[in-house]
C-alpha cells in the first residue's frame, strides 16, 4: 500500500517466505509503475533476522539485495508500537471487511478456481482503488522509475536425485521422474513452485509444500522403477500415496485378500498399465470388475482395457537407382564417350 493515496495492491500468499514477500512487492511496484524511497515491513523473518549474540537485529542478505535492485531503503516499525504501522494495518482491516461484505453480496463464498477469486479480489481492488486516482498522480510524480527488469527472486540449491527417485527440498520429500536418479538437479525456488533443471534445460515443476516434514509422491514418477522390484511395493515408505483414488485401494484390499502372494506384483502392474495408458480407463476396468465380484487381476483388468496396439510398418521398396543420365551432363564424360 502506498501511504499518501492509500492505493493498494494484493497477492495471495500461503506462507511468509521471502519468495512470496518478494513476489508479491515486485508484482505491486510494477502494477503502481513507480518505486518509492523506503519500504517499509514488519518483523517478518524472511526480511528480518535475530542476531542472539548481540540481542538485535539486521535485515537478511537477500532481502538487502532486494532492496538494492529497487534503489529502495528498507525500514521497519519498532516491537510494540504498533501505530507506527496504523495506516497499513487500518487499511489492512478495511479490506478484509470490504471483501467479507462483496462475499455476502456474492451469496457464496465458493470459487470454481483459484483464478476466479483472484479476480474477485483484484475486481475489488480497481474499484476500491477508484476513489485514489488523484492522489495517486499526484504520489506518482514523487516515485523514481522502474529498473529496466524485475528481479524475479528465487533461491537456488544443488540435490543429487536418489535411488527412490525422490529429492529432499526445504525438509521435505518429493518425487521427480525416474529417469533423473543419480542425476544432479539445480532446484529453484519460488513462491509456490519448485523448478527442476539440469544443465540449462528445466525438467520438472513441481507445487511447493508449505512447512516441514511433509511429502509429494506422484506414482508416475515412482512406478517405472518399481515394477522392475515390485517385491519393493509391501515396504514402501510412501505406499498410501501410491492408491490414486479409493477403487485403487479397494482393488488392493481384494487383491490381499484373495491372492495375498502375489497381490504386491498384481497391483503394482496394474498401477504400471495406469501409468501407461490412462488412469480413467483402468479405474473403470477395476470397478466393474470388482462390481462382479471376481478379483482385480492385471490380466483382468489389461483386457477390460484398450491396450494400443503397434501398427505394422509398411515395407518400402527401395527404388533402383540409374546415374547414366545424370554421367551425361558430364562435360569431361561426354568428352571421353
Amino acid at each position: 500500500m502506498l501511504t499518501y493515496s492509500n492505493t493498494e495492491a494484493a497477492s495471495l500468499c500461503f506462507s511468509e517466505t521471502f519468495e512470496a514477500l518478494a513476489e508479491g512487492m515486485e508484482k505491486a511496484l510494477w502494477q503502481v509503475g513507480g518505486v518509492p524511497l523506503q519500504h517499509r515491513t514488519d518483523h517478518l523473518t524472511a526480511a528480518v533476522r535475530q542476531l542472539r549474540k548481540q540481542e538485535q537485529e539486521d535485515w537478511t542478505l537477500r532481502y538487502q539485495a532486494l532492496m538494492a535492485h529497487y534503489g529502495m531503503q528498507p525500514t521497519w516499525n519498532n516491537v510494540g508500537v504498533a501505530h507506527e504501522n496504523g495506516d497499513v494495518e487500518q487499511s489492512h482491516r478495511r479490506f478484509k471487511e470490504a471483501v467479507d461484505q462483496a462475499l455476502r453480496v456474492r451469496g457464496s463464498r465458493d470459487f470454481a478456481t483459484r483464478a476466479a477469486y483472484e479476480r474477485f479480489v483484484h475486481d475489488l481492488i480497481h474499484q476500491r482503488n477508484q476513489t485514489r486516482t488523484a492522489r495517486l498522480t499526484a504520489e506518482k510524480a514523487a516515485l523514481r522509475p522502474l529498473p529496466v527488469t524485475p528481479l524475479s527472486p528465487c533461491k537456488e540449491m544443488r540435490v543429487t536425485v536418489s535411488r527412490f527417485s525422490t529429492i529432499s527440498v526445504g525438509n521435505n520429500v518429493y518425487s521427480v521422474p525416474s529417469r533423473l536418479i543419480g542425476t544432479s538437479v539445480l532446484i529453484r525456488f519460488h513462491a509456490e513452485v519448485l523448478e527442476g533443471y539440469v544443465g540449462t534445460t528445466r525438467v520438472f515443476e513441481l507445487p511447493r509444500l508449505i512447512g516441514k516434514h511433509h511429502h509429494r509422491i506422484d506414482y508416475h514418477h515412482i512406478i517405472w522403477s518399481l515394477v522392475r522390484k515390485p517385491g519393493a511395493f509391501a515396504a514402501y515408505r510412501y505406499r498410501d500415496e501410491l492408491f490414486p483414488t479409493t477403487t485403487f485401494r479397494l482393488a488392493y484390499d481384494r487383491l490381499r485378500s484373495d491372492e495375498a502372494k502375489r497381490a504386491d506384483r498384481e497391483y503394482v502392474r496394474i498401477l504400471h498399465l495406469a501409468a501407461s495408458i490412462s488412469e480413467a480407463e483402468v479405474e473403470t476396468a477395476l470397478q466393474i470388475v470388482l462390481e462382479a465380484g471376481k478379483v482385480p487381476t492385471f490380466t483382468t483388468v489389461r483386457d477390460l482395457v484398450q491396450v494400443p496396439t503397434m501398427r505394422q510398418v509398411p515395407a518400402i521398396e527401395v527404388p533402383a537407382l540409374d546415374l547414366s543420365a545424370y554421367d551425361q551432363l558430364i562435360p569431361s564424360r561426354r568428352n571421353c564417350v
